[in-house]
């Protein structure tokens, strides 16, 4: 694993990425250097020789040793559900760019759950990007999609990306803006 932040790193295998904040999908070289700027979530953000900040998601990072493997969930199967679960769970996803996560960010907008018949809960989230057209919408809405389902007793996660209000720096959280030295 990479320790720290700004370190150069040189791949030991292809791995498929994700361009920063376009979204489009780019194939890293075996062997090609790069500059790890981000390990958190699991994921890790690089920024390669050529300039691109590129995302590369949880499972191709701890396979190429840039983070360890993620945790089992600790969560316990038959807890009663608690919503508090499913917020910590959000806590676990983070901007690629800006290393907070989508919570303290200030991107989940709304966050209900649903009973449904056969006991369990559908969750429906709101969440916002840090700017109109973002490329990474789906990447984070499908991260807290897989992190919300890991909450016992959820079933269904919907996200929806939403655009109003338009996300603003005082959306973000006190500890965020401390860690960003906004103070």
């Amino acid at each position: 694993m990479v320790s720290g932040r700004y370190n150069i790193f040189e791949l030991p295998q292809a791995c498929q990425g994700t361009v920063i904040p376009g979204g489009q999908p780019m194939l890293l070289q075996e062997g090609e250097e790069v500059v790890v700027t981000q390990t958190l979530g699991g994921s890790a953000t690089v920024q390669t020789s050529m300039g691109y900040l590129v995302r590369i998601n949880a499972q191709d990072s701890a396979a190429l040793g840039l983070t360890e493997p993620v945790a089992e969930t600790v969560l316990v199967d038959g807890a009663p559900f608690d919503m508090e679960q499913v917020m910590g769970q959000l806590k676990n996803v983070f901007d690629p760019e800006i290393p907070i996560n989508v919570v303290d960010l200030g991107l989940i907008y709304g966050c209900e759950a649903q009973p449904l018949e056969d006991g369990t809960y559908r969750i429906d989230i709101k969440m916002s990007m840090t700017a109109p057209g973002c490329g990474m919408g789906d990447v984070l809405k499908n991260d807290a999609q897989a992190e919300v389902k890991l909450v016992p007793g959820v079933s269904d996660v919907d996200v929806e990306l939403v655009w109003e209000p338009p996300w603003g720096q005082d959306r973000m959280s006190e500890a965020a803006r401390l860690q960003l030295g906004m103070f």
